[in-house]
């Protein structure tokens, strides 16, 4: 039996892109083993992947290690908040006897511990690639794309396909992407159906990166064409630190919004399935509902749509990357961020270019 080890540790959108990878090894090797190693803050959606064999989840909040193991598998916990913790992930990844690691982050740090697994093959990206140039120094197979570097404008590719073609170092030429995630509900999402009557879309303002987010009263004028348009009450998403924005979202829609309850990766997943459409920045919720077909209206500032955008070739993504001067950079570095350019009528007209496309969700 083959034994595969992916490293991808974090972030929830990256984790997802790389979610295809391991798809694609399970249909080219059926009967191996596939591994995973993950952040505990990005694991969630891995539970919900079946052809994971085992979630390896390097963790660095004590309390995390007292929780019970997780759907899909068995998980096994390793804190490294220090460098005993970072030995003893190390030690646990050498009992997995990889014959492959496959390091997708392109960290040194991700890319040491790919190496340190023992497998004799480990394969990463080129220099050019790699989102640390010296990553490459432990990989003994280097993909490189030859299309300039990660994040060169000549590259046009999405990152999807980009983590794909790691895969041709061993044979594997994939056309079609998939994303196996479960098919799940949440009494979350049973509340948000009550509530909504079955029809809503879903609104995501939050970010990590301060300009990715477009400004909630603009969001709120969303909510309020979605309901006098297509009667849709319009469901908003927030994670950790960004209630205060959703609630400001729903404060300004008059009645259209509703302020989503606390959720889950799994109660976002279900909560996607269901969802008429989902307008967002790029950020983790939004790479989720493309993952799982929900229809989508991308707002892009610093990043590519061609590069992070819905892979499908019926959503929208409104963007402002031709005058971005400020390219995945945390911060923008000019007095007006890009994403102030991009107004509630152009979001508006691409939503209803969405909502006129097949397939959507009524």
């Amino acid at each position: 039996m083959t034994r595969f080890l992916i490293v991808r540790l974090g972030a929830l959108g990256d984790v997802v892109h790389a979610i295809p990878v391991a798809a694609a090894l399970r249909r080219a090797f059926p009967a191996a083993r596939v591994d995973w190693l993950v952040s505990a803050k990005h694991r969630e959606i891995l539970d919900l992947v079946p052809v994971i064999d085992r979630r390896l989840v390097i963790d660095e909040r004590p309390s995390a290690l007292r929780r019970a193991q997780g759907r899909g598998g068995p998980v096994e916990r390793v804190q490294t908040s220090g460098a005993t913790s970072f030995l003893a992930a190390i030690r646990e990844l050498r009992l997995g006897r990889y014959d492959v690691a496959i390091d997708l982050q392109g960290l040194i740090k991700s890319a040491m511990l790919a190496r340190s697994s023992g497998a004799p093959r480990v394969v990463g990206f080129s220099s050019r690639y790699a989102r640390e140039r010296l990553a490459r120094l432990f990989y003994t197979d280097a993909c490189d794309p030859g299309r300039g570097g990660l994040y060169d404008p000549r590259e046009t590719r999405h990152v999807v396909e980009i983590n794909l073609g790691v895969l041709e170092v061993l044979g594997i030429t994939v056309a079609n992407p998939e994303f196996p995630i479960e098919g799940i509900d949440s009494d979350v999402a049973c509340r948000i159906r009550q509530q909504t009557g079955g029809r809503y879309a879903l609104l995501n303002p939050g970010a990590a990166w301060p300009n990715k987010r477009w400004p909630p009263m603009r969001l709120a004028a969303v909510a309020a064409g979605l309901r006098s348009r297509h009667d849709l009450i319009s469901v908003v998403l927030w994670g950790p630190g960004e209630e205060v924005l959703a609630a400001e979202v729903v404060a300004c829609a008059g009645g259209a919004a509703v302020l989503s309850p606390p959720t889950t990766v799994a109660d976002l997943v279900a909560l996607a399935r269901g969802a008429t459409l989902m307008v967002s920045g790029d950020t983790g919720p939004i790479h989720v509902a493309a993952a799982v077909g929900t229809p989508i209206v991308g707002i892009y500032g610093p990043t590519r749509p061609a590069r992070n955008g819905p892979m499908s070739p019926h959503d929208v993504t409104v963007s402002r990357d031709a005058i971005c001067q400020c390219h995945h950079l945390r911060r923008c570095r000019l007095d007006r961020m890009c994403l102030l350019e991009i107004e509630v009528a152009e979001v508006l007209g691409a939503v209803e270019r969405r909502l006129s496309t097949e397939p959507t969700r009524v």
